[in-house]
C-alpha cells in the first residue's frame, strides 16, 4: 500500500489520501461506498447494493449500474495511487479491504471498546478521555447526505450508541468531580433529547453538586411535564429517587473524597479459589507470521466485547484451501489472546485431512480434554453424551479457549463446544460447514492467499541475508510461481535457507517449469502436492471428474456452460459441481461477469495438481474429447453472438467444425447483450483460439477468430485480434488449409489498417485476395475488396477504393450479406463526401440506412447512420444531421462502442460550430477527445483536435487554435495519415495568413 487513505462515516461521508481530500462520485456511488465501509472486510451482497440505491424500485440494468459504480470507485482510488485491491469482488458481491486504511467508525469503536473496559477496571480517568476522543471524532450526523434504508437505519443505530457514550462519559466525568466542565453540554443534549432519562440524570446531578439545586428540580419538572404530556408516563425510578435525594440534600449525592483520582491502592485481593488445573495444550507459536491483519481483526470481535455465562461461546470458523494457512493463523491468535482465557487452552487436532489417520472421533478428544480439566480416569463416563454433559459442566464457570484444528464435519464438533458464553472455540476447515454460522453464530473467516506484498515479507523473514530484499523482481515471481500460499512460500523460503548458494533466480528458474514444480514444493515434511491430494481423496467422482477436467482449459477462469460441455453434462448438474468444488476450496469464484454469470477459477498449484490426476486417470481419447466439447462450445456462443449482434449471419465465412448444442435457455440469457458476453469471454477465447492452433485444431481456431472479431472491432483490442488471427494463421498454413489462411489473411490485414500499418495490410490482403480467387470463394473476394477499399480511401485513392466497393456491393446482395452490403453503401456515402458530392453521398447513405434498418439496430447500423448525418450536414440540413448523429450517440452507447461515440460526437460538433453555435459545439468535441484519448486511436483524436481549433479560432482564441491544428498535425504525421495532414495544413496555412 502506498498511500495511506482516510474515510469518514461520523458526519458527511469524506474520503482523504494523506491528508489530501478525495472527490467521490454522485449518490449512488457515495451511497456504494457508504454500505462498504459501514460493513469493513465482510462481504456487501449486490442485492443489498441495488435495494439501498433504489429502495425497491430497480431497472433492469441496476446490477451492471452498480459494477459501474464499483469500477468507478476502484478507478478513483488507483488514480490516488493506491496499488491496493480495495474493492474485491467477493461472490455474491463485493468486500472492502480496510488493511493499513483509517475508517473513523472502527477507530471510534475501538476506543469506545477501550474505554468501557478502563471503566471496568475503575480507571475512571483514562476511561474518560478514551470516550472524550471517542466522541471528538463526530463531525456531525452518520453519513449526512447519504440516503439508502440500510444507510439510515445504521446511521440511527450510530446516532443511538453516540448518545449512550456521550452519557457514559459524563458519569464519568461527575465521578471526577468535574460537574461545573459538564453542565453546558448537558443542558444541550437535554434540550435535543428530552425523553432521555439517562441524560437528565446526569444533568441534574450535576447541577446539585454546582449549588444549583432549584435549576435541578426545575430539570426534574420540565422533564416529568414532557414524559406525562408525551408518553402519558412519570419518569423512571432513577429521576424519581434523584429528585427525592435533592429535596433531602442527601449526603450521598455529594462527591466522594477520593472520587477525583485514581485509587490510591489496589483493592485487596479476593480469597484464593479452590486449586483447579489449567491446561494450556497450543502447539508453539508460528514463527515469523506474516500478514492477515483483517482476518485477525474478525477473529478479535470474539473477545473485545466482554461475554456472559448466559450467552452462547464465541466462535470462529476458519475455513480456505490447503496450505493456506489456517492452523497457523487460529495459532497465532490464540497465543495472542490467551491472557483472556486464564482458565486453560485446549488444542486437538482432529485429522479431518490428514494422510496417515482416520479422523478424531469427539468421544477420544473429551477424554483427553476431562483428564487435562482434573477428571481421574476412571471417572470419565463411558457414554458420549455424559461426557459432553461432564465436559460442559466443568467449563460452566470458566474462561477457556478451545481450538478445534482440521475439522471434517460438524458432528465431529459439536460434543466439543461448551455452553459457557465466557469460552471461546476456534474451529478450522476445509468444508464449509454452514451449520456453525446458522446454528452457532460462528464468525466466518475465509483465509485467501496472501497480498504479494505480505507474500514477499514471509519469504523475506525466513530467508537469510537479505537475499530477497537484493532481487525484487525475482522475489515477486517467486512468490506469485508459490501462489503466495504460505505454505509454498514457507517451502521455498526454507530451501533457498538451506541451499546458501542458491540466489532467488536458481529457485524461480526451477520452479518455473510447470511440469516440477510440484515436485520442488513437495520435498520433507511439508508438502503442497500431499495437502491437496487430501481434500481430491475425499471427492465424489462427478466432482473429481470436473476438477481434473478443468486442469484441460487455459482459460484463466470459467462459467458453469464450459464445464457443462467438459462433461457433457446439463448446465444445472454442473453448477452443483462448481459450487461443491468451491466449498472443498479447490475452487474460487473471482465474482459475476456483464452477463450475470458466476467465473470460476483454479489456482495454479491446483490447476498443476489437477493436470497430473486427469493425465493419470483418464485416457488421451477421453482427454481429447472433453477439451474439443468446451473449445466447440465457445465457437457456438460466439457464433450465435456475432449473429445476434449484427442481425445475423453476416460479414463472416465460417469453417466445418461441428457446434457444441449448448443448453437453449442458457444461450439465450448469455447473448441478450452480444457485447457484454464476447467482453466477459474476451481473455478467454483468446486462450482457446490459441490453445486450438497449437492443438493442430486449426478449422476450429480460425473459425473462433473471426467469430470475436465484432468484439476486437467494437471495442478497440486491435492487439488482441492481431495475436488471434496470427495464431490460427499459422495452424491454417500448417495444416494446408488454405480457406482458413485466406479468412485470416483478410481479418490480419483489415487489423493492420485500423492500426496505420498500411504497407503491411496491403501485402496481407492482396494474399489474402489471391487465395479467395484460387478457391473461387466470391464471399471472401468481396470482403477482401471492401477492406481494401478502405485502405484505399485512406491513402487517399477515393476512386479506387470506390470501384472496389460497388464490385463488392453486387457481390454481398448476390450472397445475402445485408450487414456487408450496408457497410459498403456507407463507405461509398463516404466517397462521395470526401470528394464534396452531396447529393451523391446523400442517395448512398440513404440507400446503406435503409439495408441496415433491415436487420435491426447494430453497430453497422450506428456506422451507416452516421454517414447520413454526414451527407445532411454537407448539405446544409443542420436538423437531420443532429437527428441522425444523436441516433447514433444512442446505439453506440449502448454498445460501448468508444470509437463510435468518438466520431457521433465529433460530428455533433461539427454541427454545431456549421450552425454558428461554436460553444456548443466545443462542449461535444471535449467529450469525444476525452474518449478519443482513452481508446489511442491516432485518427479520430487527430480529427477532433483540428475540429477543436477550427472552434477556437470562431471563438477569437487564434493562439488555441494553432496549438490545436499543430497538435492535430504532429497526431497526423505520426500516424502517416497523409490525407489528414494535408487538409490540416491548409488550415494552418489559413491560420498563418
Amino acid at each position: 500500500m502506498d498511500v495511506q487513505l482516510d474515510f469518514g462515516l461520523l458526519g458527511p461521508l469524506s474520503v482523504a489520501a494523506d491528508g489530501r481530500r478525495i472527490a467521490v462520485g454522485g449518490p449512488r456511488q457515495r451511497t456504494i461506498l457508504a454500505l462498504l465501509l459501514l460493513a469493513p472486510d465482510a462481504i456487501v451482497s449486490v442485492d443489498a447494493m441495488v435495494e439501498a440505491v433504489w429502495q425497491g424500485d430497480p431497472p433492469a440494468t441496476a446490477r451492471t449500474q452498480v459494477a459501474i459504480c464499483i469500477a468507478g470507485l476502484r478507478k478513483i482510488f488507483r488514480a490516488e495511487g493506491c496499488v491496493d485491491e480495495l474493492i474485491a469482488t467477493a461472490h455474491p458481491g463485493y468486500q472492502f479491504n480496510a488493511g493499513g486504511h483509517r475508517i473513523d467508525l472502527l477507530a471510534f469503536e475501538g476506543m469506545v471498546a477501550a474505554a468501557e473496559q478502563a471503566a471496568a477496571q475503575a480507571r475512571t480517568a483514562e476511561a474518560g478521555e478514551l470516550y472524550e476522543r471517542a466522541l471528538g471524532l463526530w463531525r456531525g450526523p452518520v453519513l449526512e447526505g447519504v440516503t439508502g434504508r440500510p444507510v439510515e437505519d445504521e446511521a440511527a443505530r450510530l446516532e443511538e450508541v453516540r448518545l449512550a457514550c456521550y452519557e457514559a462519559s459524563t458519569e464519568l466525568q461527575l465521578a471526577l468531580g468535574r460537574h461545573l466542565d459538564v453542565i453546558g453540554s448537558l443542558n444541550a443534549v437535554v434540550r435535543e433529547h428530552p425523553l432521555r432519562e439517562r441524560a437528565r440524570h446526569a444533568l441534574m446531578l450535576a447541577q446539585y453538586r454546582a449549588g444549583r439545586r432549584a435549576e435541578a428540580m426545575e430539570t426534574f419538572r420540565e422533564g416529568r411535564r414532557q414524559f406525562i404530556d408525551e408518553l402519558g408516563l412519570e419518569p423512571g425510578t432513577p429521576l424519581l429517587q434523584l429528585h427525592d435525594a435533592i429535596l433531602r440534600d442527601d449526603p450521598a449525592l455529594d462527591l466522594p473524597e477520593a472520587s477525583a483520582a485514581e485509587p490510591a491502592e489496589e483493592p485487596a485481593p479476593a480469597p484464593a479459589a479452590e486449586q483447579r488445573p489449567t491446561p494450556s495444550f497450543l502447539p508453539p507459536n508460528v514463527p515469523a507470521f506474516t500478514g492477515r491483519g483483517a482476518e485477525t481483526a474478525l477473529l478479535d470481535q470474539l473477545v473485545e466485547h466482554g461475554r456472559s455465562e448466559e450467552q452462547p461461546p464465541g466462535i470462529g470458523f476458519v475455513t480456505g484451501v490447503a496450505g493456506v494457512g489456517k492452523t497457523g493463523l487460529a495459532v497465532h491468535w490464540a497465543h495472542r489472546v490467551s491472557g483472556h482465557f486464564p482458565d486453560g487452552r485446549l488444542y486437538v487436532d482432529l485429522c479431518g485431512h490428514d494422510e496417515t489417520h482416520e479422523p478424531t472421533s469427539a468421544a477420544d478428544v473429551l477424554s483427553r480434554f476431562l483428564r487435562a480439566l482434573g477428571v481421574p480416569s476412571e471417572q470419565i463416563p463411558a457414554d458420549p453424551g455424559e461426557r459432553t454433559s461432564l465436559y460442559r459442566s466443568l467449563l460452566a464457570d470458566r474462561r477457556v479457549l478451545v481450538v478445534l484444528d482440521n475439522a471434517r464435519t460438524v458432528a465431529q464438533i459439536r460434543p466439543l463446544l461448551p455452553s459457557n458464553g465466557q469460552c471461546c472455540v476456534i474451529v478450522t476447515s476445509r468444508e464449509p460447514m454452514e451449520q456453525l454460522m446458522l446454528r452457532y453464530g460462528a464468525v466466518r473467516v475465509q483465509l485467501g492467499v496472501l497480498p504479494p506484498a505480505e507474500a514477499i515479507e514471509l519469504l523475506g523473514r525466513i530467508v537469510p541475508d537479505d537475499k530477497i530484499a537484493a532481487d525484487p523482481v525475482q522475489a515477486e515471481r517467486l512468490a506469485e510461481l508459490c501462489d503466495r500460499l504460505p505454505l509454498a512460500l514457507r517451502i521455498a523460503g526454507a530451501r533457498l535457507a538451506s541451499k546458501a548458494h542458491w540466489s532467488v533466480k536458481h529457485l524461480v528458474a526451477r520452479l518455473a517449469d510447470e511440469r516440477r514444480r510440484l515436485d520442488e514444493l513437495s520435498q520433507g515434511e511439508s508438502q503442497v502436492r500431499a495437502g491437496f491430494a487430501l481434500s481430491y481423496r475425499y471427492l465424489p467422482s462427478d466432482a473429481a471428474r470436473l476438477y481434473r477436467r478443468l486442469a484441460l482449459l487455459e482459460a484463466p477462469d470459467v462459467t458453469v456452460w464450459a464445464a457443462a460441455a467438459l462433461l457433457d453434462v446439463h448446465p444445472f448438474e454442473a453448477e452443483r459441481l462448481l459450487e461443491h468444488l468451491v466449498d472443498v476450496q479447490l475452487l474460487e469464484v473471482v465474482g459475476s461477469d456483464g452477463t450475470g454469470q458466476l467465473r470460476f477459477r483454479q489456482q495454479n498449484l491446483l490447476r498443476l495438481f489437477a493436470k497430473e490426476r486427469v493425465q493419470a486417470e483418464e485416457d488421451p481419447a477421453e482427454r481429447e474429447e472433453s477439451l474439443d466439447r468446451a473449445l466447440r462450445a465457445w465457437l457456438t456462443i460466439a457464433e450465435q453472438a456475432h449473429r445476434q449482434e449484427y442481425g445475423g449471419d453476416f460479414s463472416l465465412i465460417h469453417g466445418s467444425t461441428p457446434r457444441y448444442p449448448v443448453d437453449e435457455l442458457l444461450l439465450e440469457e448469455l447473448i441478450a447483450s452480444p457485447l457484454d458476453w464476447f467482453e466477459a469471454e474476451r481473455l478467454s477465447l483468446i486462450a482457446a483460439v490459441d490453445q486450438s492452433a497449437r492443438l493442430g485444431k486449426d478449422e476450429l481456431a480460425w473459425d473462433l477468430a473471426v467469430s470475436a472479431t465484432v468484439l476486437f472491432e467494437t471495442r478497440d483490442y486491435m492487439e488482441d485480434w492481431r495475436s488471434c488471427c496470427e495464431s490460427a494463421l499459422a495452424a491454417t498454413r500448417a495444416a494446408g488449409n488454405l480457406r482458413g489462411e485466406a479468412v485470416m489473411l483478410e481479418s490480419l490485414g483489415a487489423s493492420r489498417i485500423r492500426t496505420r500499418h498500411l504497407t503491411e495490410a496491403g501485402e496481407l490482403l492482396q494474399l489474402a485476395l489471391a487465395r479467395f480467387d484460387e478457391m473461387g470463394e466470391v464471399h471472401g473476394r468481396a470482403l477482401t475488396l471492401r477492406s481494401l477499399a478502405v485502405m484505399d480511401r485512406t491513402l487517399g485513392d477515393v476512386e479506387l477504393a470506390g470501384a472496389r466497393l460497388r464490385e463488392a456491393v453486387e457481390t454481398f446482395r448476390k450472397v445475402g450479406d445485408l450487414s456487408s452490403e450496408a457497410h459498403a453503401l456507407g463507405y461509398l456515402a463516404q466517397g462521395e463526401l470526401d470528394s464534396g458530392r452531396a447529393e451523391d453521398a446523400l442517395r448512398f447513405g440513404l440507400e446503406s440506412v435503409e439495408v441496415s434498418r433491415r436487420i435491426g439496430e447494430t453497430r453497422g447500423m450506428a456506422q451507416a447512420v452516421y454517414r447520413l448525418g454526414r451527407a445532411y450536414l454537407m448539405s446544409d440540413s443542420f436538423d437531420l444531421a443532429e437527428e441522425s448523429l444523436r441516433e447514433v450517440v444512442r446505439i453506440v452507447a449502448a454498445k460501448r462502442d468508444r470509437l463510435g461515440m468518438v466520431y457521433a460526437r465529433l460530428g455533433l460538433g461539427e454541427t454545431e460550430l456549421r450552425r454558428g453555435r461554436p460553444d456548443c459545439a466545443e462542449t461535444e468535441l471535449l467529450a469525444a477527445l476525452d474518449v478519443a484519448e482513452q481508446i489511442h486511436n491516432p485518427v479520430a483524436e487527430g480529427r477532433v483536435h483540428r475540429t477543436l481549433g477550427q472552434v477556437s479560432r470562431a471563438l477569437g482564441r487564434t493562439e488555441e487554435a494553432r496549438q490545436r491544428m499543430s497538435r492535430a498535425r504532429e497526431i497526423f504525421r505520426s500516424a502517416g495519415a497523409e490525407r489528414e495532414l494535408k487538409l490540416t495544413e491548409e488550415e494552418l496555412a489559413t491560420l498563418a495568413g
